[in-house]
Formats: C-alpha cells, sequence, structure tokens
C-alpha cells in the first residue's frame, strides 16, 4: 500500500505524506517528545508495556502530521490531492477535514495493537468520508468478516455487537491520543481533526441503530 497525501495551502507552502502499510519508526538518532512516550497518557485499554515498548506506536505514528501541523489554523482552506496505486481524489477543503482523513489512515497502519483493527479498511481508503460512509463501509467490512468467519466453520455476529464493542475500544485510544496532543497543538488543526474522527467513531458505538435506520430510510428513497 502506498498512499500520498499532498497539501497545497493559499501561501503556496506544498506538504506531502506518504503512508503505507508498514509501521512509521523514528529515526533512532531523534529523541521523540515526551508525549510520544507509551506511559504518557496510556489508554486505558493498551496491551503494550514500556519494558518492550517504550513508545506509544500510533503516536510515532501521528508525529510528523502533529510536528507539521500544530500551529496552523483548522478552517483555513487547502488544496489537497490524495493519490494511491488505483486512482486520485482532489479536494479544496478546510485543513481539519483532509487532516482527520490522513490521522486515521495514519494511525490503522501505526502497529498500535487496537487500531490494528482498522487497517482493513486502510487498505481501501476512501479520502475524505462523512459520517454516513464511514458507518456504511464501518458496517461492510464488520459483515463480510462475519462472512468469512461462518464459512470457517466460526460462529458469525450478525447483529453488530462484536461491532460495537470494537469502537468502544477504540474510542478510548482516540481519547487517549487527544490528551497526548492537547498540550503541545498551538493551533487547534490537530485537536479539531481528532475531535472529529473520535466522534465518528462515537457514531457506531452509542447510536449505531438510530444510524443504520437513517441508512435504511435514505436507501428507500424516504
Amino acid at each position: 500500500m502506498k498512499i500520498d497525501y499532498s497539501f497545497r495551502f493559499e501561501d503556496g507552502r506544498n506538504i506531502v505524506f506518504r503512508v503505507t502499510g508498514e509501521p512509521e519508526l523514528r529515526p533512532p538518532e531523534q529523541t521523540p517528545p515526551a508525549w510520544v512516550r507509551l506511559q504518557h497518557c496510556q489508554c486505558s485499554n493498551c496491551p503494550l508495556g514500556p519494558a518492550n515498548t517504550p513508545n506509544c506506536p500510533a503516536a510515532v505514528g501521528i508525529l510528523p502530521v502533529v510536528e507539521a501541523f500544530q500551529a496552523e489554523d483548522a478552517y483555513q482552506k487547502v488544496d489537497v490531492t490524495v493519490t494511491d496505486e488505483r486512482r486520485s481524489y482532489f479536494k479544496q477543503t478546510t485543513l481539519e477535514e483532509a487532516l482527520r482523513s490522513l490521522l486515521g489512515l495514519k494511525m490503522a497502519n501505526s502497529g498500535c495493537p487496537v487500531l490494528s483493527e482498522l487497517k482493513p479498511m486502510a487498505l481501501h481508503h476512501l479520502p475524505f468520508a462523512n459520517s454516513d460512509e464511514f458507518v456504511m463501509r464501518s458496517v461492510g467490512y464488520y459483515l463480510l468478516q462475519q462472512l468469512f468467519a461462518k464459512r470457517n466453520q466460526h460462529e458469525a455476529d450478525w447483529e453488530l455487537k462484536g461491532l460495537v464493542e470494537r469502537n468502544q475500544r477504540l474510542q478510548l485510544v482516540n481519547q487517549a491520543l487527544w490528551q497526548r496532543i492537547h498540550a503541545v497543538c498551538k493551533g487547534d488543526s490537530n485537536l479539531k481533526a481528532l475531535l472529529n474522527f473520535f466522534s465518528m467513531a462515537s457514531s457506531v458505538s452509542v447510536s449505531l441503530e438510530s444510524q443504520l435506520r437513517k441508512l435504511q430510510a435514505r436507501m428507500k428513497g424516504e
């Protein structure tokens, strides 16, 4: 997997990030900031220990983005081009929306054992997805996993209980990541992007049934 995010600002600046399927590693000669250390605002459901994993994988993954945009205004307009091996996407949007999309992708590929549950969705990344698209993709991927489980003689969860539980686990990680970067962001772009990403994940666990009813009505043309 190789996905490039190119940000062009109104002042002419251009910043490019590349995301691959491999976790991003901090060069050994660079000392990571304190908020990246595993025990700094460590997630309550984190299965890792500082002896073997001194730095939070998700924090290491999003660190370059936080450093690049920490002083930027979340609502400024940017031209964003996203290119993968199949096609390109372009949108003139707010920095917040673009960062929400990029941060979600980097978190899923960071090597975090909790966020890795999102990696199948990251393989077919949809930039700038809205709340409805997020719910549809989450439910669709989960149902595919249940179909494959049934074909392999395992019990399938057609009631989506496991999906709700999964997103509750993801919420804990999102909340902890937000706390990690809160103190270092001079602007509000990264904070607003993470908060928006967190609210979308919440929609799958807190109000999944109402979200499904809304989607059902739209599919019927109501």
